[in-house]
């Protein structure tokens, strides 16, 4: 599986690349707006540390067909690894049919059903994002809505990969994997949770207590 980080924030993007956890990066325009920056100052940062082969998300903001496409083509220009955000509307579709016949990359956002994921890849979206934690919010199953996409692009041999979007805990991460999805995108503190366990805690604070109680001479030198 791969980690995408859904952030705009470039000391989060660092931080998670210093890891060697770092796959892509997927941004929205809420996500630009919170870091206080011009659109393309962020975009070229994040373009520019992931460098040519792990996808960055940008979208596209026009709603038309037109618009859409001629937005796309814009944002492509920026880097080798861009691939364009385009929402699930009969319009977006449209535009990613038109997109990815161009060799440029599309991740269809804002899908919340296996028929809309369908279309997606139909289209011949590069990526589709699933939003589950959305759809948890309103009392459905989200990852429900991941287990029968990953099921229908097997049955059809869909080469689109499944973003799991709107993750909210590590919890999805898990069910995620289970799944068989290709792809999780997440926020920066859900991907430090990840880490986190209290036996792990437990277990390094009791090693390194009994091997502080070790007299000095026991210690080579380079474990000092």
């Amino acid at each position: 599986m791969k980690f995408f980080l859904d952030t705009a924030i470039i000391d989060e993007i660092k931080r998670a690349d210093d890891w060697g956890l770092l796959d892509g990066v997927t941004t929205n325009p809420t996500l630009v707006a919170k870091t206080g920056k011009p659109f393309l100052k962020v975009a070229e940062e994040i373009i520019d540390l992931l460098g040519p082969e792990r996808p960055v998300s940008l979208e596209v903001v026009a709603t038309d067909y037109e618009g859409m496409v001629r937005q796309a083509r814009e944002l492509a220009k920026l880097g080798p690894n861009v691939a364009v955000k385009i929402p699930m509307t009969p319009e977006g579709i449209k535009a990613v049919k038109t997109l990815s016949e161009e060799g440029i990359k599309t991740n269809v956002t804002l899908v919340f059903s296996p028929a809309q994921a369908l279309l997606a890849a139909k289209a011949g979206a590069t990526f589709v994002s699933p939003f589950v934690g959305r759809l948890d919010d309103i009392s459905m199953e989200g990852m429900k809505l991941i287990e029968e996409v990953v099921t229908i692009y097997a049955h059809y041999g869909f080469e689109t990969e499944v973003i799991v979007a709107s993750v909210r805990h590590p919890e999805h991460v898990r069910q995620a994997a289970l799944l068989g999805a290709d792809i999780v995108t997440l926020p920066f503190a859900v991907l430090e949770k990840l880490f986190k366990h209290p036996l792990t805690d437990l277990g390094l604070d009791r090693f390194l207590r009994d091997w502080n109680s070790l007299p000095e001479d026991f210690k080579p030198d380079f474990l000092r």
